[in-house]
């Protein structure tokens, strides 16, 4: 069966890089399309334009008003800050940092998404992205032979998450040091095949399915 070829019309319907950091932001902070709406002023039906339609161009008045409402920046709800790393804001004048506990830390890693995975290689320690997955209080993701990810099997290693909102000065960040395991039961990796909810950016043939059982779970957050 050969794909439907996409009509101007439909590509009109598609959400454009705005409307997905629009709706993405909006999940995070658990606010509804009408709740935006209302902190950034604008008529929900024009937020649901610009959620959906990715020929959308609202004025920097209407974008500003919206980054504030999803307490983000410009150049975050924008795309101008997807080459930077996280974090080139000041440090709040009262910032203060709070331990997070075992049921805290496993809240956030449950949400899924990426990653990063620190193991040692012939070369020294590297660290690379990852798409995991939380599946029985372990971290699992999939990996190709030989790649990176692959080289803590059988090792430590360390797996790290966080969240910093350059806008507000505070974040999150969760650390996981673990046993790495490759499954090599058909059976569990069929069903972690069907429980993960993440698949790997990278793409290509990534069959090898790595298990991470943590010995500690640590995470702290700094807020102002």
């Amino acid at each position: 069966m050969t794909e439907p070829k996409r009509t101007e019309a439909t590509k009109e319907r598609s959400p454009g890089d705005l409307g997905r950091r629009l709706a993405s932001r909006r999940a995070e902070l658990g606010l509804t399309r009408e709740q935006t709406a209302v902190r950034a002023g604008v008529d929900p039906g024009y937020l649901q334009h610009l959620e959906e339609h990715a020929v959308a161009a609202p004025g920097q008045g209407t974008l500003l008003r919206l980054a504030g409402a999803l307490e983000t920046t410009l150049a975050a709800l924008t795309g101008g800050d997807t080459d930077r790393p996280p974090g080139p804001g000041q440090a709040g004048p009262t910032s203060e940092f709070t331990q997070l506990s075992r049921t805290e830390c496993g809240d956030l890693l449950s949400t899924h998404g990426v990653g990063r995975l620190a193991v040692c290689t012939a070369r020294g320690p590297q660290i690379v992205p990852v798409n995991y997955s939380v599946v029985d209080g372990t971290i699992v993701f999939r990996t190709a032979r030989g790649a990176t990810p692959s080289l803590g099997i059988g090792s430590k290693v360390a797996f790290e998450i966080d969240r910093i909102d350059d806008a507000f000065s505070q974040g999150w960040s969760v650390l996981v040091r673990g046993h790495a395991r490759m499954v090599t039961d058909p059976v569990e990796a069929g069903r972690l095949a069907r429980q993960a909810h993440s698949t790997p950016w990278a793409g290509g043939r990534r069959d090898v399915w790595v298990r991470v059982e943590p010995y500690a779970v640590t995470g702290r957050r700094i807020t102002v």
